[in-house]
This record gives C-alpha cells, sequence and structure tokens, in this order.
C-alpha cells in the first residue's frame, strides 16, 4: 500500500525528496540552498540555526549532479556510506528535531515504486535495470514508512498523479 501525506507538517522534521517547484518556493527562498558541497563542510560543524522555516529545516541540491557522474558502485557507496553518514550526523546533531530535504528537480521523472514490494529506486543509466536500491540504501529495511508527499488537499488524488511532488521519510535508521 502507498502511504501518502497531505499536510505541509513533513518539512520540520525526517528526509525529503522534493521536485515541486511550487512547495520549494514556499519552504525556503532559493537563495538559501546549500549545494552538495556545502551540506558536506558542514558534516560534524552544523549551524545552530538553518536557513528555512525558523531554522528547522536545510534544503540541499546536487544530489543529481552528483549521482549521474557515478557509475553503480560508485554511486552506491556514496548512497550508502557517504550522504547516509551525513545524513545520520544531521539527524544526530538536530535530536530528529529538524527537517532535510534534497530538492531533485527531476525527481518525478526518475523516482519509481515497485508495486508489489513497496521498493523505491532511483533510475541511473549505468545502473540500467530497476536503477538504484535507494530504500534499501538509504532507509536500511524502513521503506515501508516511506510516504509519499502530496500538493494537493485531496485525500483522494491519484498517488501516481500530477500532485505526487516528492517522498519523505521520518527518521533516517
Amino acid at each position: 500500500m502507498v502511504h501518502t501525506r497531505f499536510n505541509r507538517g513533513w518539512p520540520r522534521r525526517g528526509l525529503a525528496f522534493l521536485w515541486s517547484g511550487d512547495i520549494l518556493t514556499q519552504l525556503i527562498d532559493p537563495g538559501a540552498v546549500l549545494s552538495m558541497r556545502q551540506f558536506f563542510s558542514q558534516v560534524d560543524d552544523w549551524p545552530e540555526e538553518l536557513p528555512s522555516l525558523d531554522g528547522d529545516t536545510m534544503v540541499v541540491s546536487g544530489f543529481e549532479g552528483t549521482i549521474d557522474l557515478l557509475n553503480t558502485k560508485d554511486a552506491e557507496e556514496w548512497i550508502e556510506r557517504d550522504l547516509k553518514e551525513a545524513m545520520l550526523s544531521f539527524q544526530d546533531f538536530y535530536q530528529g528535531q529538524a527537517g532535510l530535504i534534497f530538492w531533485v528537480p527531476s525527481g518525478r521523472a526518475r523516482i519509481m515504486m515497485k508495486g508489489a514490494s513497496e521498493h523505491y529506486f532511483w533510475k541511473h543509466k549505468p545502473t540500467g535495470g530497476d536503477g538504484l536500491p535507494m530504500g534499501r540504501l538509504l532507509f536500511s529495511g524502513a521503506e515501508k514508512e516511506i510516504e509519499r508527499i502530496m500538493d494537493t488537499d485531496d485525500n483522494q488524488a491519484d498517488y501516481d498523479g500530477k500532485e505526487w511532488a516528492g517522498l519523505y521519510h521520518p527518521r533516517i535508521s
């Protein structure tokens, strides 16, 4: 069963991959979005106040560009080791009381879920097939807790339709 999230409470906690420009501009001044390099430079030296939502949220761009430059093995290692370690550091520093959002403009076209297993994949040309197993690499078996961010209040909206704006997970494990 696909889990969906319709409220706007999600940006202040957990992890999200967001591709809706409308939602992004409601959350943060686009000039305050950090690059992947800036994000990694703050690991173990996180700021007390974050740049968005009254200091509760950080938005980072550059995930797609980084992944696209890597072959399959290196991409999997980077996600599972480097990115996940940085995300865990963020979560630990803010004691789970801050949101980390990765701005992925092409995410809608590149993230897919296998319905039978509810496993999420990132379409990655060097990998081919299903792509990179995002759920396994980032959420260590807790991908059933992933929710689809919906840009509508209509709880009857098609979870694969145009209102699908991103993915959200309450906690990195």
